[in-house]
């Protein structure tokens, strides 16, 4: 009998032993899922945090569907203000025409004859030119230009008054009525902003470039 109640009590406490280990393996499993859940549930909240946070400069642009080229153009029409090398202090003037045609008109004022109308006019006003002079059409001369733009109700109007000028222009003076006050006048008659004449050709196209920002397309006022 004692070797029987014995052996039920040893049962007794296996059965006990096990039913408990079966438990505490049951919550440890619970416990497992629960925070494998818990933290699918965190990345998730954060992952969406993330998403929301996302700057909407990150995000790929819209493709464009502007064609290439439909910028507005410049303008079918020019007048080139340059400067090129000379045998004292250089020489302005200005080239005008179509931009899809190579010809080009030349326009500036200098003494008319060599080297004597020249000296004279440093002292006295002398017979002028106010075409094409030596140089003019050799880009190895070139040291300076600006270039503007028009349309060609503009391009009459600037054309016309350059015509104009040439032929209002019988004299020329190193210091009253030479190249730099010439195209001055064409610049100004445009609406741009115009340097003082007493500079070198180089010099003052540069500043005539620069005094007006570099802008390329001029549209006169109604009132020029």
């Amino acid at each position: 009998m004692l070797a029987g109640f014995t052996l039920a009590v040893l049962l007794q406490c296996e059965i006990q032993s096990a039913s408990a280990h079966e438990t505490d393996t049951r919550a440890g499993s619970e416990r497992f899922v629960s925070q494998k859940r818990e933290f699918h549930k965190r990345t998730a909240n954060a992952n969406a945090l993330v998403t929301s946070e996302v700057p909407i400069d990150s995000k790929p642009a819209p493709q464009s569907t502007r064609k290439p080229g439909s910028g507005s153009a410049k303008g079918p029409y020019y007048v080139d203000f340059r400067a090129r090398t000379a045998a004292s202090w250089g020489h302005a003037f200005v080239w005008f025409g179509k931009t899809s045609e190579r010809e080009v008109e030349v326009a500036g004022l200098t003494p008319a004859g060599d080297t004597v109308p020249y000296v004279l006019g440093h002292l006295i006003w002398v017979p002028s030119e106010t075409g094409a002079s030596y140089g003019d059409l050799d880009p190895q001369y070139l040291t300076a230009n600006y270039r503007v733009y028009l349309n060609e109700p503009d391009a009459k109007r600037v054309f016309a008054y350059i015509k104009k000028l040439q032929a209002s222009s019988p004299v020329w003076n190193a210091e009253t009525s030479n190249c730099t006050s010439f195209i001055g006048s064409i610049a100004d008659f445009m609406g741009l902003k115009v340097p003082l004449r007493w500079q070198r050709p180089e010099d003052y196209v540069n500043n005539l470039k620069a005094m007006n920002g570099g802008r390329q397309i001029v549209e006169l006022s109604s009132a020029q």
